[in-house]
């Protein structure tokens, strides 16, 4: 695997990125549309898009914005159906942490499926939130990451 990690500039690369979530957010997370895509999905200032390519199709795809105060919210990470188990996801995230720091940001902060939360805890991130909730109809755990060294 020789991924490239795309800091996403133009429209063109952020269409493939919405289409990789709607493919895994829409169709088969069954999400509405209307609430997976919302103002950040734009290239700007206060939202950062990733894309993760391999022999020039686009694979995965993740968002940072600003939480708070030197926190980076880590969202609609998604990697295609055909590329999962495959350590796309851990390059994502691994780049989209990168990024953060770049930014000067000292934590990352994520809402992740239940379902993803053991894929979380092995890149280090630990559940802050008290209980489950549902977002989007899915129960998910909020984590949370230093991304300064001890």
């Amino acid at each position: 695997m020789a991924a490239e990690i795309v800091h996403v500039k133009n429209e063109e690369q952020l269409q493939l990125g919405l289409d990789i979530r709607k493919k895994v957010f829409v169709e088969e997370q069954k999400v509405p549309e209307t609430e997976e895509i919302d103002e950040y999905d734009v290239i700007g200032d206060h939202s950062h898009h990733i894309l993760l390519m391999e022999d020039g199709l686009p694979v995965a795809t993740g968002r940072l914005i600003y939480y708070k105060a030197g926190t980076a919210k880590m969202q609609r990470i998604a990697v295609s159906k055909e590329y999962r188990t495959k350590g796309y996801g851990r390059v994502l995230l691994l780049a989209m942490e990168e990024l953060a720091r770049e930014l000067g940001l000292e934590s990352s902060i994520l809402d992740a499926q239940c379902q993803a939360e053991p894929f979380y805890k092995k890149l280090g991130y630990e559940v802050i939130s008290e209980a489950p909730f549902y977002d989007a109809g899915i129960l998910h755990v909020r984590m949370q990451k230093p991304l300064t060294a001890h």
